[in-house]
Parts: C-alpha cells; sequence; structure tokens
C-alpha cells in the first residue's frame, strides 16, 4: 500500500491511500466491531444479564399466538401446574391464555416469575 501524506505545519496531517485499500481497512474495523458486539452479548448472556427466546416461540408468538401458553408448554408445565405456582386458578390462566381478560401487573407478574421470564416476554 502506497500512502501519500499531507503535511500541517511540518508534522503528517493526513494520509491518502487507495480507494481499495481504505474499502478493505472499512471491513477489517466492521469485523471488528461485530466481533466486540459478540463478545460482549456472550459476556452478558453468560453473566445472566440477556435473555433469548427460542426461535419457535418468537415464530408462533407473531403468528398471534399466547406468549404464556407458549412458554408454558416450553417449559413442560400443565395450565394447573403453571396456576398453582403462580397463586391463581387454572380458569383465569386459561381466560389469560386466550385472550379473554388480560390479567393484572401483580398476576402477570407471578406468571412471569413462575416461568423464569423477564415480564416484559409475555406483555410485550
Amino acid at each position: 500500500m502506497k500512502a501519500q501524506i499531507i503535511e500541517k505545519n511540518g508534522h503528517p496531517e493526513f494520509a491518502v491511500i487507495p480507494y481499495e485499500d481504505y474499502q478493505h481497512f472499512l471491513e477489517l474495523l466492521e469485523d471488528e466491531a461485530d466481533a466486540h458486539s459478540v463478545a460482549e452479548f456472550h459476556e452478558a448472556y453468560t453473566a445472566g444479564r440477556e435473555f433469548t427466546v427460542p426461535d419457535e416461540i418468537l415464530r408462533a408468538e407473531l403468528a398471534g399466538e399466547s406468549p404464556i401458553k407458549l412458554w408454558r408448554e416450553h417449559r413442560g408445565l400443565t395450565q394447573q401446574e403453571l396456576a398453582n405456582r403462580a397463586g391463581i386458578s387454572k380458569p383465569y390462566l386459561s381466560q389469560i391464555e386466550t385472550g379473554k381478560r388480560q390479567g393484572t401487573v401483580e398476576t402477570l407478574s407471578a406468571i412471569a416469575r413462575s416461568l423464569d421470564v423477564p415480564l416484559d416476554i409475555l406483555t410485550d
């Protein structure tokens, strides 16, 4: 690589490089930034500060299915088991899962804790 150095007051101020080299350096910087982002996520995930959603749950939720039902099934729980853990009745849980009732913040928080998911995963 050849670079043209432009000086100002006797000190190097700019380096002019071939465009192809410039593009290559941009790609290297982007790769480094991507690697840094991945490392940050991995560290946060390992430390328990990040939460991931399995693809099958995300796709089913986007198709309109209840996130509470999806997570309940993902955790291998029956409606009765989840209702017991959350301290609510099975019919109430069923109504929340089918959208017939909203559920209070307290109830949804109890369900989220019982499913070991962040509350916003169930409500967004």
